[in-house]
């Protein structure tokens, strides 16, 4: 996508189609990681092919892994079990399991290592998992609480036990879990408080992690122990993106449509598979949705929510203001430029002031993605029913859908580009 902006024309009629997801974004970063760490040749397959995907792939290969690209939803990843030291600091994008996962691997190599981002990535948090990295006996920097990150490592942990804070993320637990197979003692890691956001993505980590023969066991709900075992290579299937998958669920729904996805919603193991029943409610969707174990499909849910017959609360997606941006003052930002007062924030809560009316109405309005690939897809749903809905910087979906825009087309979607002609 080479144009600066993209008007969604509402296509006036049900899509219908079948339209296939990329793999899963979190699954095929977990899956290269364990791949990159496993002694062997691994055979991913399934798997996205996206920014996301490219920078922690890259990353892998400057550490001395080989990783090889046969076809489009294929990675054969070749590796001695050790990243070696790069020649120039890691740039990760905004990639947060990228970034997360390899600042905790990076523990097991031998030498400096620098893990940085652009600057989006700057000011996403990752003071919890650095305190933990220190409280590991890791030497691990972190001036700003952001990236960039310096790790100096020796290879191995003076500790083999660490309490983290996973409130903002269960990707610190993820990071933590997966390199405490490749330990030299058994392994323990303990929450900090019993809060932690999507939990359901570590038991995604803990799946991933025992296909590559890694044993865990969870003494508590709060708490896991993993066994030095390593890693074996193995061949791999990643299931579909259920987060790519909502934004269908939810053009379906709008539009009274139909579309195959060609993976029945009960076959996801991914968290945000769980947003289907509520837009499977649509438009009586309930007064209030608790998002803290689906955060990824909450802007989807929003914009859907924009048409329910009646108000709609989001409650539990604080997390949200730490994503690739603060996706509660985005979502925020766009409904309210389709028109004033359809979006409210209370402290973390998201408000929508619900109005089916709204479907087929003109009301243009330039949607601010802030170069968050789940706004600029979300808000693409408000144009499937509501004349003028532009969105800006399109191409921000490369980061985990790159034929995003391709799949609506598929369906009959149309666009008009920056020259104001049908793309």
């Amino acid at each position: 996508m080479t144009t600066d902006k993209l008007t969604i024309i509402p296509p006036g009629h049900p899509l219908t189609g079948r339209v296939s997801p990329p793999g899963s974004k979190s699954i095929t970063n977990r899956v290269l990681l364990l791949a990159g760490l496993a002694k062997g040749t691994s055979r991913l397959t399934g798997a996205l092919k996206s920014d996301d995907t490219r920078y922690m792939a890259d990353a892998l290969r400057a550490m001395g892994v080989t990783v090889d690209e046969p076809d489009d939803t294929t990675f054969v990843v070749t590796s001695s079990g050790e990243l070696t030291q790069p020649e120039a600091p890691l740039f990760l994008g905004n990639a947060g399991t990228a970034t997360r996962f390899l600042t905790a691997a990076l523990a097991l190599g031998k030498g400096r290592y620098v893990v940085d981002g652009d600057e989006h990535m700057r000011k996403r948090p990752i003071k919890p998992l650095v305190d933990a990295l220190n409280a590991l006996g890791v030497k691990a920097d972190a001036p700003t609480g952001c990236p960039p990150v310096t790790i100096d490592a020796t290879g191995q942990f003076a500790s083999h036990r660490v309490v983290i804070d996973a409130g903002l993320s269960s990707q610190y637990v993820s990071a933590l879990l997966m390199v405490g197979a490749c330990a030299s003692d058994p392994f323990e890691i303990e929450l900090a408080g019993a809060e932690i956001g999507a939990r359901g993505y570590v038991d995604l980590t803990l799946s991933a992690m025992r296909a590559f023969g890694a044993t865990v066991t969870q003494p508590t709900s709060a708490s896991w122990r993993i066994a030095p075992t390593g890693y074996t290579a193995a061949d791999y299937h990643i299931e579909p993106d259920a987060s790519a998958a909502t934004y269908l669920w939810a053009a379906e729904v709008l539009t009274g449509g139909a579309i195959d996805i060609g993976t029945a919603t009960a076959d996801f193991t991914q968290p945000d598979a769980k947003s289907q029943a509520y837009m499977a409610q649509f438009p009586n969707m309930p007064a209030e949705i608790d998002g803290s174990q689906m955060q990824d499909a909450i802007p989807t849910l929003a914009v859907l929510a924009a048409f329910n017959r009646t108000p709609v609360r989001f409650v539990g997606i604080e997390n949200l203001r730490v994503k690739e941006c603060d996706r509660i003052r985005a979502l925020s930002t766009g409904l309210n430029n389709i028109r004033d007062g359809l979006a409210t924030e209370e402290g973390d809560d998201l408000v929508i002031a619900s109005d089916p009316d709204l479907a087929g109405q003109t009301l243009p309005a330039d949607i601010d993605t802030f170069a968050d690939h789940r706004i600029a897809m979300s808000f693409a749903l408000a144009g499937l029913k509501i004349a003028g809905i532009t969105i800006l910087d399109p191409g921000c979906v490369a980061k985990t859908y790159p034929a995003y825009w391709n799949a609506l087309a598929s369906l009959g979607v149309e666009y008009a580009g920056t020259d104001g002609g049908t793309l």
